[in-house]
């Protein structure tokens, strides 16, 4: 069954050049991963101060995803990027989650 994974980001003005840098590294990796259909970086101007920035993932199936996420950390990794630091010292706040078709 196809999967989502679907997260948003609320980020302050001077941290999305920074911020999206590093989303677009990851989507990248994301790209090259087996069971991998599509993806999408979505930016909103929520106003002079910050940016609504969704992602979207969509998978062939749930079992993918596991091998995907373990090659994300890989490049973290390699990028000396530590995700949780990041978002604290952008200031980021975000909601993160997997779907399927509710019906």
């Amino acid at each position: 069954m196809v999967r989502y994974r679907l997260d948003r980001f609320v980020v302050p003005a001077p941290a999305r050049d920074e911020f999206l840098k590093n989303i677009n590294r990851v989507h990248s990796v994301l790209r090259e991963q087996r069971g991998f259909i599509w993806d999408a970086i979505l930016e909103n101007d929520a106003g002079p101060d910050e940016f609504n920035i969704v992602t979207i993932a969509e998978w062939e199936n749930a079992e993918v995803m596991e091998p995907a996420k373990a090659a994300v950390m890989a490049s973290h990794r390699q990028a000396n990027c530590d995700p949780q630091e990041l978002f604290r010292r952008l200031d980021i706040r975000m909601e993160l989650g997997n779907y399927r078709y509710a019906a």
